[in-house]
């Protein structure tokens, strides 16, 4: 969510041409703020302090920053209108909604591969901040999702050392089940979740002690309870789950968020909750090697001489990628693509082809900032200037694609 002054709804073509004019084909986004009711914030998004409860204690803290978000968070009753959305600052700090400008540009701006296969966007990132881990839960895939209108959402995490000045009260996550773990003993557990205190669910679940510079990959189906850092986490563009363990991080959860995305007729029936899961993916003897995603450089060292390098972060879906580039102190480089991509600076200043980058320190809720961008699938392929302008300070981005990037299968990761 941003602040509502000079917001545009309804955006025209014409200001839609405008805003991607105006940055030769790189959009210039506003950050967007979510809160969740049952999360504690890390409070290292970089959020004023005073803002992390600027929606009030209904609504819990804000602990979540999306990125180049053409999705609505799906967040209870109290959802405002527009949260998860991002917004362009276009001509005159004019704030348009992305999924209007996705609409009205489809392939000049995403590219024809896209949208000829999804007709928008459809991926976003954000950065995940919750001061303890996440209660366990599960994201549908499109098969389940579809009951209830929606679509699945595999995603994946990476842990910026930027974004990470403490680990929260526990850097354990939990994936998946342990091997032999039985559906009666799943059962058993869900069935605590109204009726008996904490229902221990994560005893069932293999714990990983979570190490910055690496990630995960988390398919649809697949139980996570997430550790408490800051988590940059690419993702399909849905916010569909259902919640499994009732007691996390001292706080009970209401029973209504085990049925948040199940259909009516299905409610209380927790053989329905446990068709949800891929017992395969859950159950993997060899989890940690399929899921686990350590950097991958792309390229050579030579590319060092050259003022960057450029790691692969997110690399094992199908629906979604992502990338780290570091620009050496006082280095200009261009940098070509494939595809269109989101951008968020996370380390350093510079410029990103005619916009100038600045990592905040502190960001004011409804303020604009000079971190995020979304380069077109034209001006990617092109190749985009970057410059460090920092002459001791690296410049670090993050960049997240969608689905079926082209780069990956010469890279080798495909």
């Amino acid at each position: 969510m941003i602040g509502l002054d000079n917001l545009s709804r309804n955006a025209t073509s014409s200001a839609a041409q405008r805003a991607l004019d105006q940055g030769a084909g790189i959009l210039r986004l506003a950050p967007t703020w979510v809160p969740r009711s049952f999360c504690v914030p890390g409070r290292r998004i970089k959020l004023e302090p005073k803002d992390y409860f600027a929606l009030g204690g209904a609504r819990g803290g804000i602990d979540e920053r999306w990125l180049s978000s053409a999705t609505r968070a799906d967040n209870g009753p109290l959802t405002g209108p527009d949260e998860g959305l991002s917004f362009v600052v276009a001509p005159d700090q004019e704030k348009v909604p992305f999924d209007e400008l996705v609409g009205h540009l489809g392939a000049a701006l995403v590219g024809q591969r896209l949208w000829a296969g999804y007709s928008g966007w459809p991926m976003y990132s954000k950065f995940f901040d919750n001061l303890g881990p996440l209660p366990l839960h599960v994201h549908h895939t499109d098969e389940k999702a579809a009951l209830v209108g929606r679509t699945g959402k595999p995603e994946a995490y990476y842990f910026p050392p930027q974004m990470n000045n403490h680990l929260g009260t526990m850097p354990v996550s939990y994936f998946g089940l342990a091997p032999g773990t039985t559906q009666e003993e799943l059962r058993h557990r869900l069935a605590k979740f109204v009726s008996d205190g904490d229902n221990q669910i994560t005893e069932l679940s293999p714990g990983y002690r979570v190490k910055l510079a690496t990630g995960w990959d988390m398919p649809a189906g697949v139980l996570h309870a997430p550790a408490s850092l800051c988590t940059y986490e690419p993702q399909a563009a849905s916010d569909v789950f259902a919640m499994c363990e009732n007691w996390t991080s001292c706080r009970t959860l209401p029973a209504e968020l085990l049925w948040k995305d199940v259909p009516p007729e299905h409610h209380g029936d927790l053989d329905f909750i446990i068709s949800l899961l891929d017992w395969e993916k859950n159950t993997d003897p060899d989890f940690f090697s399929a899921r686990f995603m350590p950097p991958i450089r792309e390229g050579d060292t030579t590319l060092e001489n050259a003022g960057y390098t450029q790691y692969w972060i997110v690399y094992r879906a199908s629906a979604f990628s992502a990338k780290e580039l570091t620009i050496a102190p006082g280095a200009s480089v261009v940098i070509t693509d494939s595809a269109a991509y989101g951008v968020i600076a996370v380390q350093g200043r510079g410029a990103l082809g005619i916009w100038n980058v600045e990592t905040p320190t502190l960001i004011r809720y409804g303020g604009l900032t000079h971190d995020e961008f979304f380069v077109c699938e034209s001006a990617a392929q092109a190749g985009v200037v970057i410059k460090n302008s920092s002459d001791i300070e690296p410049l670090v981005l993050l960049k997240h694609f969608g689905p079926g990037n082209p780069d990956l299968p010469s890279a080798g990761l495909k």
